[in-house]
């Protein structure tokens, strides 16, 4: 389901805060409670429940025969909450900045406060699994903020997975692929998966032992080809944080409600209403989605980067989409996201629209092929008994990769794209300096509910990776991603 709603009241403190706490959708994530425990000079420390349900946080070892390093494993993931606050004091919203210190949580919750201080990840401190709860107090450096003494404070959470560092493959080795990353010695036929071992710089070449395409129109145009991904180009070996599921309908919404009017009117277009399952409608302030849980299509790359810069986190890389997808796993010839090369079409849905949408079919899982016309409730596949296969998620446990909607990433087969570095949103509406313009820089990885082929669903398919479409496609999503601090 989604990643971020809203509960009111009013507080004084000699200091009055009309209080905004979050309730997110996906797995019923929530920030509820919110309340102001200590007024300082200059910080205040703000108390608020977090909970959601189908959290983890797993320990297991991976045996050298099944992963890229030939050595045993032991691997360690969990989900987590984004939660990051919105304040304002006149009708223009504003990113409160967090105190890297000075907040408490109880035993079982672990907290990290972003170093550029525009969020904090709070998650299991220990393994476990269900629904997690926790009461966290997080300090807000008011003053520094400019805030005055009558102020409105939004809070916001989103749900994220931990991906862990490591060396991992991308290209599967596939023949029906296009355009697959290959090492640079392919001449012809299936490519030949290339490790992914750290974060150095790496060449893009056709020569033995370098990083290249198995597709000549997509790596040897003028802007594409040779060229050098630098050290700060996010490669996917580092860790780092993604969000579980698309982008959806009530996390948009949210977004286009605190910003401006210039802004909202930007980034929304009222003849999408009702066109291929999207439900947002209105006007600014006031937008709603009927089916908040739904994955948000109609998105532009301009739509997600500013979604993902008011939310502090970045774009995704498709070096980081086939880690998120495949893990440190060998990878499987023409496989999907869940790993393997088996898929099941969802054609009906139950409970449609609502938060507990799920197909007809228990064995579907995956929006493809126009079954249904339009994106499904984010998670729609994942029941309380599937593993992975039936669930249609990734190694780590993140949703709807393959299906549903494209994910917009950034490329490496274009000279612009190869140029991004690894810099977080600021909370602004404004892109940091050095992502990819609308004009150039990106593409799309993972397909769609109205594929036509299915090896576009493929992990390591570039059929689109260097294709530039800012449209507000029927089939386009986005998702975003922090590293890990």
């Amino acid at each position: 389901m989604t990643t971020t709603r809203q509960q009111m009241k009013r507080l004084f403190y000699g200091l009055s805060l009309l209080v905004t706490a979050g309730t997110a959708l996906g797995n019923n994530i929530a920030v509820t409670n919110l309340s102001l425990v200590t007024v300082a000079t200059d910080t205040v420390d703000v108390q608020f429940n977090v909970s959601w349900d189908h959290s983890w946080r797993s320990v297991w070892t991976e045996a050298a025969a099944a992963n890229v390093s030939g050595t045993d494993l032991t691997l360690e993931n969990w989900d987590a909450a984004w939660v990051f606050f919105k304040w304002r004091t006149d009708n223009v919203w504003k990113h409160a900045t967090l105190s890297t210190n000075g907040y408490t949580a109880p035993e079982g919750t672990s907290v990290k406060i972003s170093p550029d201080g525009l969020g904090a990840l709070i998650y299991r401190s220990a393994v476990g699994s269900g629904t997690f709860q926790s009461t966290v107090k997080l300090r807000w450096k008011r003053v520094a903020d400019g805030a005055g003494s009558l102020i409105d404070l939004s809070a916001h959470a989103i749900e994220m997975v931990y991906v862990p560092q490591g060396a991992f493959k991308v290209g599967s080795g596939s023949i029906k692929e296009e355009a697959s990353f290959t090492d640079g010695s392919w001449t012809g036929g299936a490519g030949i998966p290339f490790l992914i071992a750290g974060e150095d710089a790496l060449t893009v070449t056709n020569a033995a032992g370098y990083l290249w395409s198995t597709s000549s129109s997509i790596t040897t145009s003028t802007n594409g080809g040779y060229g050098t991904l630098s050290s700060a180009y996010p490669k996917g070996y580092q860790a780092f944080y993604c969000m579980k599921y698309e982008i959806t309908q009530g996390q948009y919404t949210a977004f286009l409600n605190q910003l401006t009017l210039q802004q909202a009117t930007e980034r929304y277009s009222a003849s999408n209403a009702g066109v291929n399952r999207y439900t947002i409608t209105g006007t600014h302030p006031n937008f709603t989605a009927s089916s908040p849980n739904r994955a948000n299509n109609h998105m532009s790359w301009a739509d997600g980067l500013h979604y993902v810069t008011w939310a502090g986190l970045r774009p995704m890389t498709e070096l980081e989409f086939e880690k998120v997808c495949r893990g440190p796993l060998h990878p499987i010839p023409g496989e999907y996201a869940w790993g393997d090369a088996s898929i099941t079409q969802i054609t009906a849905l139950n409970n449609d629209g609502t938060e507990n949408e799920t197909p007809s079919s228990e064995t579907a899982n995956c929006a493809y092929k126009s079954g249904v016309d339009g994106p499904v409730r984010a998670g729609a596949c994942a029941r309380a008994s599937s593993g992975r296969h039936d669930a249609g998620a990734s190694y780590w446990g993140i949703m709807e990769l393959s299906g549903n909607l494209w994910e917009r990433v950034v490329t490496v087969g274009n000279t612009y794209g190869r140029s991004f570095t690894n810099v977080h949103g600021t909370g602004t509406w404004d892109f940091p300096t050095g992502w990819p313009t609308v004009a150039s820089g990106y593409g799309v990885r993972g397909c769609a509910w109205n594929s036509i082929q299915d090896f576009y669903l493929n992990t390591s398919d570039r059929s689109y990776a260097s294709v530039e479409n800012n449209n507000r496609s029927v089939s386009y999503g986005w998702r975003g991603v922090r590293t890990a601090p």
